[in-house]
């Protein structure tokens, strides 16, 4: 990736001139973690193991078990699907009722810049 990529973005959509719409290289990085953290292990057809598997655990009562758990997930997930993309520095999880809530620290491998995102994923 370089400063000038141009990725298409996820969810696809049209642009405001009728073209796809395009995002950049960080855009494209957080919309990978994203389809790690939230595609379901069967829900893609030529690779059945993608995926975090993070909606089942949504409906799970909150505990500190659950916490150290969907960290470990998270982790483990991103290290085997993005490995080539980003360095994993941390992962930090809240949950509240029906609402997960990913912390996650990385560096980007392609330029060395460290970034801080979080991801919400609620259940319904």
């Amino acid at each position: 990736m370089n400063a000038f990529s141009r990725h298409l973005d996820v969810p696809f959509g049209i642009d405001a001139q009728g073209r796809t719409r395009t995002t950049d290289d960080d855009d494209h990085i957080k919309d990978m973690i994203k389809l790690v953290l939230f595609t379901e292990p069967g829900e893609r057809v030529n690779r059945p193991d993608f995926g975090c598997g993070l909606k089942q655990l949504v409906f799970a009562p909150s505990s500190d078990a659950l916490v150290a758990a969907v960290e470990a997930l998270v982790h483990g997930s991103l290290i085997r699907w993005l490995d080539t993309v980003i360095t994993i520095e941390s992962v930090g999880v809240r949950a509240d009722d029906s609402t997960l809530e990913i912390e996650i620290s990385y560096v980007r491998i392609d330029t060395g810049e460290r970034r801080l995102d979080l991801f919400v994923r609620q259940s319904g």
